[in-house]
């Protein structure tokens, strides 16, 4: 099997379109990790995205009939663009389907490639078994965006590329969405190189890879549990064609949190000023993990592939308030103090040469305050050793760098109370950013519901973060969810949420 792509991919057709991109040397995470890191920079291919070696690889194979049929796809990222791109400079229709909560910037972007957009949908799957209805209704030529040979010889070429660039590497970290990417660059890698270790990362929330490995067999993962913050690899079953190479060629997977994505992101920015999208640090993010859990002696030879920039700018906000947590730099805690003079100073003065990096209160009883507050962990320090600090010292202390409601909400409504004392219930909402949704929403609830609190913040994502609360109590879930479940958003209950109950009761 693994000759055969070796085989294709040295005959892959990619350089018509992508070009070979080099491999920069990271100084700062090297100097930090006490090793050798590389980053294959597949941001600077055309589109910004390895995806285009993939999608040109698989319409070049094309017969003069099926180019006459047209293409299509499903996707609302990167394959989508690369599909436009490679079927644009071969002369082909490419037709796009992307869900209709797809960021503007991106269907602009296909556009712009020359791709016809067909909105339908609000996740990969609607748009999927919509693209599949259209091949087989009007006879397009389906493009998928991982699970087809030729599009994972396409992708295999960053291997060839790394192998050539670079011999004798110790590891090379790939990112993990279906599997396209890890599957080619693994046979390439370990037909000619089986000394080095392929290992795949993958986001929490999105790791189908390793929930496949663990099992044996492919599984689909919950759309209720699924990832959206690394949209690029949000995917939630492993391809059948890439499982069959990885289950014999990755040699591990590891699996990274939002908060060290975001890290890896400011990293890859210190080392190269390139500002890589979620999924395309998430290479970075593992390689980190997988170094500070393996203390070895010698210094070993890394690359990391950067596979994106396609970033939003309004996402840019989110992240960085997320990378110091990330690195782990940062703890977020709720902290009660005395209500008087001079509690502010005790409390400072108990924190010592702490940094303070974030300070939130509003008066809220003659007693005593709840305070939101960012700390700053010096390095390679406990992370709760702050809170324990402030516990002996006599404080009541909830940690909460954990906790999403906290960081994605809680933060930015420090103040807000329940009204006249009102039982309350909250809820955590992703609705999809799309005209018309808050709309549906509130149809959906009818006038049975009181809304006590709403709060959303737009982060330049398909999915809008929403933190609803509703006048109820504990008897009133039931209907309450009958309404919700109706609405088919994903949500997700806060009530009694430590956050919450500090700063918003």
């Amino acid at each position: 099997m693994l000759e055969k792509y070796v085989k294709k991919i040295l005959s892959s057709r990619v350089y018509d379109l992508a070009v070979e991109t080099p491999l920069q040397r990271a100084n700062h995470i090297s100097a930090r990790l006490g090793h050798e890191v590389w980053l294959k920079r597949e941001d600077m291919q055309p589109a910004f995205s390895f995806k285009v070696r993939g999608a040109y690889n698989k319409i070049a194979q094309l017969s003069d009939a099926e180019r006459a049929r047209d293409v299509v796809a499903a996707s609302a990222g990167n394959h989508a663009q690369g599909v436009a791109l490679a079927a644009d400079r071969l002369g082909i229709k490419a037709h796009i389907v992307m869900g209709r909560n797809t960021p503007s910037i991106k269907i602009d972007a296909v556009r712009s490639l020359g791709g016809h957009v067909v909105l339908h949908g609000d996740t990969y799957g609607d748009a999927a078994k919509h693209a599949a209805g259209l091949s087989e209704s009007r006879g397009y030529v389906p493009v998928h965006p991982y699970d087809d040979v030729d599009v994972i010889a396409g992708q295999g070429t960053v291997g060839m590329e790394i192998l050539n660039q670079k011999p004798g590497l110790d590891a090379i970290f790939v990112p993990v969405g279906g599997g396209g990417l890890i599957a080619g660059i693994a046979a390439y890698v370990k037909y000619l190189h089986p000394e080095t270790q392929v290992i795949g990362v993958e986001a929490e929330g999105s790791a189908c890879l390793a929930a496949a490995l663990k099992a044996g067999r492919r599984v689909r993962l919950p759309f209720d549990t699924l990832d959206m913050f690394a949209d690029g690899v949000s995917v939630a079953q492993i391809g059948r064609e890439p499982f069959n190479i990885a289950r014999t060629c990755v040699d591990e997977v590891v699996v990274v949190s939002i908060d060290e994505i975001c890290a890896a992101i400011k990293d890859v920015f210190d080392d190269t000023r390139l500002i890589a999208e979620p999924a395309g640090a998430l290479a970075v993010a593992g390689l980190k993990k997988f170094s500070e859990g393996n203390d070895e002696d010698d210094s070993l030879r890394y690359v990391a592939i950067v596979s994106g920039a396609n970033v939003n700018f309004d996402r840019l906000r989110h992240i960085s308030e997320r990378a110091e947590l990330g690195e782990h730099r940062e703890v977020i805690l709720g902290v009660t103090i005395d209500e008087k003079a001079g509690s502010f100073r005790r409390f400072c003065k108990t924190l010592g040469k702490r940094s303070v990096t974030e300070f939130n209160y509003r008066f809220a009883a003659a007693d005593e305050a709840h305070v939101y507050v960012g700390l700053e962990v010096r390095p390679g320090e406990d992370t709760h050793a702050a809170a324990d600090d402030l516990a002996r010292a006599g404080y009541r202390v909830t940690d909460m760098t954990d906790n999403e409601a906290a960081k994605l909400h809680v933060r930015h409504m420090v103040g807000g109370r329940t009204f006249g004392g009102k039982p309350e219930l909250v809820y955590r909402f992703e609705f999809p950013e799309r005209p018309g949704a808050l709309l549906r929403f509130l149809n959906g609830l009818g006038s049975r519901w009181n809304i006590t609190m709403f709060h959303y913040r737009n982060h330049g994502a398909a999915w809008g973060r929403v933190l609803v609360g509703f006048e109820g109590e504990s008897a009133d879930r039931e209907g309450l969810s009958t309404y919700l479940d109706r609405i088919g958003y994903r949500y997700w209950e806060e009530t009694g949420n430590p956050a919450v109950d500090l700063f918003l009761r």
